[in-house]
């Protein structure tokens, strides 16, 4: 994928963190009134997906000058942490169905992979 995929796919589910940011606090606080524990779970859903956005427009920078095949199999492992973790924590909080978190934990090792992979491949690629 080229670079500027990677920087509107980041951009894009930065966007949609803005967007569940305002909802927790206008519809599951104030309209559904939420328990606090439910509500900073969401928040931390919300706040690791935003940084994972922001390391997706950083894939994107990185691949957009040039880099080894490492970067963007960080962007993947970051997507699949997105989906997994926060994905996982918004269905459990909206169902309550537990078997959504069963996933959290896996898209936590994607994230972590995803960062390593992200500084070896940056390590490897070609300067500008």
């Amino acid at each position: 994928m080229s670079g500027n995929i990677w920087i509107a796919s980041g951009a894009v589910l930065a966007s949609a963190a803005v967007a569940a940011g305002a909802v927790g606090t206008h519809v599951l606080k104030e309209s559904l009134k939420l328990d606090e524990a439910a509500l900073q779970t969401y928040e931390v859903a919300v706040r690791y997906q935003m940084y994972h956005a922001l390391g997706l427009v950083v894939v994107g920078l990185l691949v957009a000058r040039g880099t080894t095949w490492l970067v963007p199999a960080a962007g993947v492992a970051f997507g699949l942490g997105i989906v997994l973790f926060s994905g996982g924590l918004y269905a459990w909080l909206a169902t309550g169905m537990k078997p959504f978190v069963a996933v959290v934990p896996i898209g936590g090792a994607a994230w972590i992979i995803g960062w390593l992979a992200l500084a070896a491949g940056a390590l490897a690629s070609r300067s500008p």
